[in-house]
């Protein structure tokens, strides 16, 4: 199997959240990954289908329900150009993605960096352990991409 660097998968997410911004939402692309190929992918798209629960990862998510016919994403892994929010953190642990790849960081709702890490949590029973969390991969086009959105007045 040949090595794709994770850069390579970002720029597939920013290319995504591009989409998604041109269309008026929240420049956010998320991807599933299993095996060296793309199983999933989504973009943000709250505002434009008025929808909060549309974000970007949990569009990969259900993308990779229909395409893996399984809840189990254990061996896959997740890339987002934004760090996921609660809602989508527990979603992340609820379908045991193993691996995430994030662009830029959320502090204050972020699911791994924020007060309440939900990612990152030992602390619910039920759920298997904490994915293995790296951030920072091409941070500087999302941050970009992400003040380019707050510039638009959105």
């Amino acid at each position: 199997m040949i090595e794709v660097s994770h850069e390579i998968w970002m720029r597939h997410c920013l290319d995504l959240a591009e989409k998604a911004l041109a269309i008026g939402n929240p420049p956010v692309g998320a991807i599933i990954v299993q095996n060296g190929k793309i199983v999933a992918e989504g973009r943000e798209a709250g505002r434009s289908k008025q929808d909060i629960t549309r974000h970007a990862e949990l569009e990969a998510i259900r993308a990779a329900r229909r395409t893996l016919s399984t809840p189990d994403f254990s061996d896959c892994l997740l890339y987002t150009t934004h760090e996921p929010c609660w809602m989508c953190a527990y979603a992340i642990r609820h379908h045991r993605l193993g691996q995430l790849f994030i662009g830029s960081s959320v502090p204050y709702i972020g699911g791994a960096s924020s007060e309440f890490p939900i990612l990152l949590t030992r602390h619910v029973p039920q759920w298997t352990e904490p994915p293995r969390v790296e951030t920072g991969i091409l941070q500087a086009e999302c941050e970009a991409l992400w003040q380019r959105f707050l510039q638009m007045g959105c």
